[in-house]
């Protein structure tokens, strides 16, 4: 029969398992606790249909796939998301041309019939000049924008 000696770690390695096991409940906690989104901004008529924004967090924007993005929920209070055809959202002093924004996946509208999703294309810093635009072009062609103000925080 093989004897261990009486080491620290002998003594302690299995207070470590146990610590190991514990851990993730931690996590767990975290992740079931986000911390409470921003007010969902005031409600913008683009074209046929009325649209809000609302600013995931009040983080600065991040890099995604060597791009500037922000991510904000477009809730559609009218009209239905089967009707739009593709749905843009830059900030920026002007809405981007919408041959541009074809050019790439990001910020186009993605998600469900009740709501909305969107990587905004960004800058990494935001100026007092920039605003938010949303592009939307209906099945028929035509071509709706709508913008929005920076919050004075971001400009910060």
């Amino acid at each position: 029969m093989a004897r261990r000696e009486n080491t620290f770690w002998n003594r302690n390695k299995f207070k470590l398992n146990g610590l190991l096991l514990i851990l993730p409940f931690y996590f767990l906690y975290q992740a079931l606790q986000p911390s409470p989104s921003p007010d969902v901004w005031d409600d913008r008529q683009v074209g046929p249909f009325k649209v809000a924004l609302q600013p995931l967090n009040h983080d600065v924007p991040y890099s995604h796939h060597d791009d500037w993005v922000k991510d904000f929920s477009v809730h559609l209070r009218e009209g239905e998301v089967a009707d739009i055809r593709q749905g843009y959202v830059n900030i920026g002093e002007t809405a981007m041309p919408l041959h541009e924004l074809e050019q790439d996946d990001e910020g186009i509208l993605h998600g469900t019939d009740v709501l909305q999703h969107v990587h905004a294309i960004a800058p990494q810093f935001f100026e007092v000049q920039h605003q938010v635009w949303l592009t939307i072009q209906t099945w028929d062609g035509d071509i709706h924008q709508a913008y929005w103000s920076l919050p004075d925080e971001w400009l910060e």
